[in-house]
């Protein structure tokens, strides 16, 4: 599961007892050899079912880790493209990575609930992220970035169809949640990291009355289930107004 210059299991017991922000300031060396890395397969598959909606001006990689999907931001967007996380660490690894040449790079740290822009950019995506928000925080984390898209600006993110209910994936991810819970319980300060929260259907009603148009593109790359629905789509809103 993890490469011989990922973390050890005492490196990842000491992460997963710290609060979120601590936990990855301390994985952020070895982060970008763990699984938790958004796939380059991932990030191409997101950059070629953009690219017939580019170019776009300025991108924003919301929790941007270590920087891999600035990748795809470099290759949609002509005019600046920044990375915004809450773990200095993260950014730390991130600022040392090798941007494709285009448009200007920046970092910022900041909260994904507490956006420090205007509305500047014409793009936001985000990997992997939103296993850290709670479902009562969808809506405000919407509102923030809708807060600093352009009109018209476009927000998007991949999601993988849920596994079916009994296959190994789906006790997998059922038991990751409820040790996780456990884990919440007993020890202080709690670590959000969830799997089964992010549902797509109360994505789009958030997205909605976030004040967003959202669109499903399945994400051909990755195939199909046996009962025909894509295993990947990719999420494009749109701000309205």
């Amino acid at each position: 599961m993890f490469s011989p210059e990922g973390p050890t299991l005492r490196e990842l017991a000491v992460q997963a007892l710290s609060s979120v922000e601590r936990g990855y300031d301390l994985l952020a060396p070895k982060f970008d050899h763990t699984p938790y890395r958004t796939p380059d397969r991932v990030l191409d598959a997101v950059a070629s079912a953009l690219a017939p909606a580019g170019p776009f001006g300025a991108g924003l990689d919301l929790c941007c880790g270590t920087g891999a999907g600035m990748d795809v931001l470099a290759r949609l967007c002509g005019e600046s493209v920044t990375g915004v996380d809450f773990s200095a660490g993260m950014l730390d690894v991130a600022r040392k990575r090798a941007v494709p040449a285009g448009p200007a790079v920046s970092w910022v740290r900041a909260d994904a609930r507490a956006l420090p822009f205007g509305p500047a950019f014409d793009l936001v995506v985000s990997f992997g992220a939103f296993g850290h928000f709670l479902p009562r925080e969808l809506p405000g984390l919407f509102a923030q970035v809708r807060s600093v898209l352009r009109p018209g600006g476009c927000f998007a993110f991949p999601v993988a169809a849920p596994p079916r209910p009994g296959s190994s994936a789906y006790w997998t991810l059922l038991g990751f949640d409820t040790a996780m819970r456990v884990r919440n319980a007993l020890w202080r300060p709690p670590f959000v990291m969830y799997y089964r929260t992010f549902r797509l259907a109360d994505v789009g009603r958030e997205l909605a009355r976030a004040g967003f148009r959202a669109e499903l593109h399945a994400l051909p790359e990755f195939g199909r289930r046996p009962d025909g629905a894509p295993r990947a789509r990719l999420v494009v809103a749109r701000r309205l107004s």
